[in-house]
């Protein structure tokens, strides 16, 4: 079957676009179209058209095969341009999702029909590039303004009854859209052609000032970002000029956003995270184990969070906990996170009620008995953790999987308390686990195939990102994190104020600085963690001053005071005149002259800890590729997308710069700590990247 083919039904041409799975805009297509255009054009008996898609979807945007690969014509700008000057009208009859490319298709249509279950929008910005086919021109003129610079700006789907409301939709069908859009086109042939280009927008009422309100209004959620600004120039177009010369101003920002890093980076991210859930030895035909019911140990903060994620997909929870108090506690703490998402419109009362329907509560191990996934949420002490896998051993039933959200203990020793070893995995979530997006899913040395894939495709079931990691302390994040927290926080022994590293890493581009992040997670974690170390063991340089901050009953933010102050019920951070006055004598004690550091020293030593620990993480073969790190960073430890994750920033800065700047610090401040990983070292010797490497292992 071609791409493009046209049926005549009784003069109305039916142009049936077919490029599998999801009609993605690929040259065929293209140039179907515009051959089909030209058909229509010619053809005496046909008054009017209507482009339709076969399959699940409408066209859903860009091949991302041709992602990379030079241009070739005919190019979606002519083609949409083509559709538009047509002098029969043609209508678009959307099912599925019309996004991108293929909405800028649907906009050059003279009108526009609908599935009610259809979604549409223009998502490039979360490619770090902006609608390029007259999106940002057209969708202001028949969606408005303001929807439009929301649409573009947030990338997100918009739900057809929505997009109806707007104007961007004429009408709405619940089934039958083939028929209903036939009906509709006849309809058209009186009309005749609606150009959306000729529509014109009242300028008068979207002034400078409106378009300067709007920026400050997204100012701290798109900080950082390139496109978005592009974005609201274009619309501004819209609004000022003509469409030819608004759809100049559109390919000027386009090619601006395009050549820029950015969108480089995001383009990784987009691919990165497709590629994540590919492991190694785990394919399609690998067994699955069926989860129906999951029993929780542990009612705390993250217990109760972990829970959420499944009563979400209308899964049965089981929630332990020791003590009665702590048990009700818990599902309290669950109730009311459910009542806050109904107070914000997310949820209604009633399924509120449908979801607390699913916890049940209970002190009994023997209660877990009928669950398929067990997973364990207690404190972080491997004795207690062994204690929980022992029982759980004598309880579950045999096909169960036992999970431990364990953030750094060793899970082939857990494992091996139980006589199945082969059923047991890490699964780390991250905190709020009801909320972040990242899983990391250890891989013991002994959990089956089956195993993984199930929690591979559990993951994207409750709506994480799962990331495979192998056995290590810390795994790939919190392994990666030590070292990055360890240089910040020898840039604050050696010379830098808290809050001069907070937003040195702030303004890259972190969502928060790490002295911040410090205090939120509670200081005393760390102390408590370094207390059952041998002090040779870790840097003390880097972790005595914050000791003795904790000595002082400074926990973090929870006691209202930490490396920095609070006021009461604040959680704004204030630099301390006492934390101060602690390292300073910290520093004079350790015979160091403090010097001030610039925000770029400051960036590249912690981006130089993180990649380097990335690359040992790598060649140990701990993650399945750097991409992975990638991810893990971008969705649990608030890297920023627009640089693509650490592994892709140093293949940015060139692996055989960032190479010999680690081996300068090396010289610098010895070789304990900046001892150059040798994946590192090999592939900046042969000029490669980390893409390359990945590349390469076919990951």
């Amino acid at each position: 079957m071609t791409a493009v083919s046209i049926e005549n039904r009784d003069n109305i041409a039916l142009v049936w676009v077919y490029n599998p799975p999801v009609n993605a805009l690929s040259h065929s297509v293209r140039d179907g179209l515009k051959n089909a255009m030209r058909a229509i054009a010619e053809d005496d008996t046909i008054d009017a058209a209507v482009i339709a898609c076969r399959g699940r979807t409408f066209i859903a945007g860009a091949d991302i095969r041709e992602f990379g690969a030079p241009p070739k014509a005919p190019h979606l700008t002519e083609v949409v341009q083509i559709i538009e000057d047509m002098e029969k009208p043609i209508t678009a009859a959307i099912h599925g999702t019309a996004l991108g490319g293929g909405l800028e298709v649907a906009l050059s249509c003279h009108y526009r029909i609908a599935l009610s279950t259809a979604k549409i929008g223009l998502p490039e910005v979360k490619l770090g590039i902006l609608p390029g086919a007259g999106g940002t021109q057209r969708f202001p003129r028949v969606a408005g303004v303001e929807n439009a610079l929301d649409a573009i700006i947030s990338g997100r789907h918009i739900k057809a009854k929505q997009a109806l409301s707007w104007g961007a939709l004429d009408e709405l069908v619940d089934d039958d859209l083939e028929a209903a859009a036939l009906a509709f086109a006849r309809t058209t042939i009186k009309k005749g052609v609606r150009r959306t280009g000729e529509m014109t927008i009242d300028g008068t009422t979207y002034d400078q000032a409106f378009f300067d309100g709007f920026r400050a209004s997204i100012a701290r959620r798109t900080r950082g970002y390139f496109a978005p600004e592009r974005c609201i120039r274009c619309v501004e177009a819209a609004v000022k000029l003509p469409l030819k010369e608004g759809l100049e101003a559109e390919r000027k920002n386009f090619q601006e956003c395009f050549s820029n890093s950015q969108a480089k980076a995001m383009q990784h991210v987009f691919f990165a995270e497709r590629q994540v859930s590919r492991v190694p030895g785990i394919s399609k035909e690998t067994p699955r184990r069926e989860i129906k019911k999951v029993g929780i140990i542990g009612a705390g903060t993250m217990g109760g969070g972990i829970a959420m994620n499944f009563a979400n997909i209308g899964m049965p929870v089981t929630l332990l906990e020791v003590q009665q108090d702590a048990l009700d506690r818990g599902l309290s703490v669950v109730r009311k996170n459910y009542e806050r998402s109904a107070a914000k419109g997310k949820l209604t009362a009633e399924q509120v009620e449908q979801r607390m329907g699913l916890f049940t509560g209970t002190m009994e191990y023997a209660d877990l008995g009928d669950c398929d996934l067990i997973i364990e949420a207690v404190f972080e002490t491997m004795d207690i953790k062994k204690k929980v896998f022992t029982a759980l051993d004598e309880v579950a039933k045999p096909d169960a999987i036992l999970a431990s959200n364990t953030s750094y203990l060793d899970i082939d020793a857990i494992a091996a308390v139980t006589n199945r070893p082969s059923d047991v995995l890490g699964l780390h979530f991250f905190s709020p686990a009801n909320v972040m997006r990242l899983l990391e899913i250890v891989r013991a040395d002994k959990t089956a195939d089956d195993v993984l894939a199930t929690c591979v495709d559990l993951a994207r079931k409750i709506g994480k990102v799962g990331v495979v990691s192998g056995v290590c302390h810390g795994f790939i994040g919190n392994r990666m994190l030590s070292q990055y927290a360890r240089e910040m926080s020898l840039s604050v022994i050696e010379g830098a104020m808290p809050h001069e590293v907070d937003k040195a890493m702030y303004d890259f581009g972190m969502a928060m600085g790490p002295m911040t992040v410090s205090d939120m997670a509670g200081l005393d974690i760390g102390y408590l963690n370094r207390k059952g170390m041998d002090r040779a063991d870790y840097e003390t340089r880097a972790t005595d001053w914050i000791d003795r901050v904790v000595e002082m009953d400074r926990k973090g933010l929870k006691t209202g005071a930490g490396i920095y102050d609070y006021d009461e019920g604040s959680r704004t951070p204030k630099p301390s005149d006492t934390v101060m006055a602690v390292i300073e004598e910290e520093s004079a004690k350790l015979g160091i002259e403090r010097t001030p550091k610039t925000a770029d020293e400051i960036v590249e030593r912690g981006m130089l800890a993180l990649i380097n620990e990335g690359a040992k993480i790598l060649g140990e073969g701990i993650a399945i590729r750097a991409s992975d790190i990638d991810i893990v960073y971008l969705n649990g430890y608030g890297f920023p997308p627009y640089r693509g994750g650490p592994m892709h920033y140093a293949d940015q800065m060139g692996l055989k710069a960032v190479y010999e700047k680690i081996c300068a610090y090396g010289e610098k401040f010895g070789e304990r700590w900046w001892q150059p990983a040798p994946l590192l070292k090999e592939l900046a010797e042969k000029g490669q990247s980390f893409a390359d490497y990945d590349k390469k292992q076919g990951a």
